[in-house]
């Protein structure tokens, strides 16, 4: 009788639902920045929306799968992991990544045709990034460059590519936009990868936190929080003050960086990756709705 695979819980855990915020801000901030040039085309939004999130959920797979085999996530703090714990086989994961990929790819065709086709290249350059994070003989993210990806594809790329899309046209207020989400999506692997310290040293993974050490990785954080306060700050100056109402997001990054300071380790790190995670949502949809109101 054969062994039944993985539920539909399984899989949705194993997509790891609560990174999907840095896939959805920066959407968000990109559609502001498009909505106050009065350039925003909703159904290019959904679609880069669609990229985003198919992107993230690949990645997410292709991680859980390249680590998995690598013997990474043998001993967690964190979520679940598919092939790691044993849940679903190594092949079934990679194909999910492949298929999530493919999701991103018909979406930014879409995107393309209606647009520039060089986005294609922007596009293929997306999806190699988001494998060889962890997949490969040599992947970067093993290497502490998972933050600067993250940055750029999440932040610089999400921002100004979603804006682009809709305007056709490059603004200042975008590039501020994209440091400001980019700054908050890196804050969220710095929170991550904190918490990872010991098992990813123990692995032989040298992520950035781990060649920084704890308390420098803390401070990272921080460093990040404010850098992002200062790029809102920037957009704001660059269109409207109304912008401003993305601050909400200091909320729960106050929160997070109380809990930061305080020294929590291992499962006392989880809330933050919650807390930020929020923050970065709350970013982009205050740049959403203030961008929109002051144009």
């Amino acid at each position: 009788m054969p062994t039944p695979g993985p539920s539909a819980a399984a899989w949705v855990a194993g997509a790891r639902p609560r990174t999907l915020p840095a896939a959805i801000s920066p959407v968000l901030a990109g559609t502001g920045v498009a909505a106050y040039d009065d350039g925003a085309v909703w159904w290019k939004a959904l679609l880069a929306l669609v990229v985003a999130l198919a992107l993230q959920v690949g990645v997410n797979y292709a991680n859980d799968y390249s680590d998995g085999i690598r013997g990474t996530d043998a001993d967690r703090v964190g979520p679940m992991r598919l092939v790691g714990s044993g849940t679903a086989s190594p092949g079934a994961v990679r194909r999910a990544a492949f298929l999530a990929f493919g999701v991103a790819a018909v979406a930014g065709l879409v995107l393309a045709a209606t647009t520039l086709w060089w986005l294609v290249a922007v596009g293929l350059l997306c999806v190699v990034a988001a494998w060889f994070y962890t997949g490969g003989s040599r992947p970067y993210g093993y290497l502490g460059l998972g933050e600067v990806m993250v940055f750029v594809f999440f932040g610089l790329v999400a921002v100004i590519g979603t804006a682009y899309v809709q305007t056709q046209t490059w603004q200042a207020a975008g590039v501020a936009a994209a440091v400001g989400v980019g700054a908050i999506a890196c804050a969220i692997l710095v929170a991550n990868n904190l918490r990872d310290i010991p098992t990813d040293r123990g692995a032989g993974k040298i992520t950035l936190a781990v060649r920084l050490g704890d308390s420098r990785t803390r401070l990272l954080y921080v460093v990040l929080l404010l850098l992002a306060l200062v790029a809102l700050v920037t957009v704001a100056l660059a269109t409207t003050w109304s912008a401003l109402l993305a601050l909400v997001y200091v909320v729960p990054s106050l929160r997070a960086a109380v809990l930061v300071r305080a020294g929590g380790v291992g499962p006392g790190l989880i809330p933050v990756l919650q807390l930020t995670g929020i923050a970065e949502l709350l970013y982009g949809l205050g740049l959403l709705v203030g961008l929109a109101i002051g144009s």
